[in-house]
């Protein structure tokens, strides 16, 4: 009964009441944003959820849109900016996805939303994490988020996937607002977030050939 109904009725409740006592941090981040990334305060990018379902994600944006000589985007690290960097350790930036919550395309805690380019490199067990909707938090965000590998990251969604409750999102949502204020697993080594999950399987691949 949880899982198929009064998660959805939380996610509602939860995400106007946020939205609306959070809304002056909303206004006053947009406006930054929006002068550090020339007018574009939202980031706004295709995202599979559940069942494969094709949405797009809303989120602050907090790296700019610098091209090397090639036109190629700088890497992440180079077009992070001051006040991004603030938005992403404090999860600012995950407060407008609250939006998708409310259209059904998300929950407040799941598995989180993947690239599209993913997609053909999951085996049936990594499949298994569009079975639910995706969350702006998770069980793998709150055992390590990007700082651990993409596998034990797909371990811990599945095991999420298997085990919903109540108690268990209850357990995230506390764990989360630790690590918000610990600032804890925001990135890999050398990366500003982690290295793409397509860039390691075609590794893995390529040692096996």
């Amino acid at each position: 009964m949880y899982r198929s109904f009064f998660k959805r009725v939380i996610d509602l409740l939860v995400a106007l009441i946020v939205l609306t006592i959070a809304s002056p941090i909303i206004l006053i981040t947009t406006l930054l944003l929006a002068i550090a990334n020339n007018g574009k305060p939202f980031f706004l990018h295709a995202r599979p959820g559940r069942k494969e379902r094709i949405f797009r994600v809303i989120k602050f944006k907090t790296m700019t849109d610098k091209k090397d000589a090639q036109d190629e985007l700088l890497p992440d690290a180079d077009r992070l900016t001051a006040i991004g960097n603030f938005v992403r350790k404090t999860s600012i930036d995950e407060l407008p996805q609250l939006i998708n919550v409310l259209k059904g395309d998300m929950s407040l805690i799941g598995p989180r939303p993947l690239m599209i380019e993913y997609l053909p490199f999951y085996n049936e067990q990594q499949k298994r994490r569009h079975d639910v909707r995706p969350g702006i938090t998770g069980w793998a965000q709150v055992n390590g988020r990007n700082s651990i590998s993409w596998k034990e990251k797909f371990d811990l969604d599945i095991y999420y996937i298997d085990n919903i409750s109540f108690l268990l999102d209850i357990k995230i949502f506390f764990l989360t607002i630790g690590n918000i204020f610990k600032a804890s697993g925001i990135s890999a080594d050398g990366h500003a977030t982690m290295p793409k999950f397509s860039d390691e399987m075609r590794q893995i691949k390529n040692q096996s050939t």
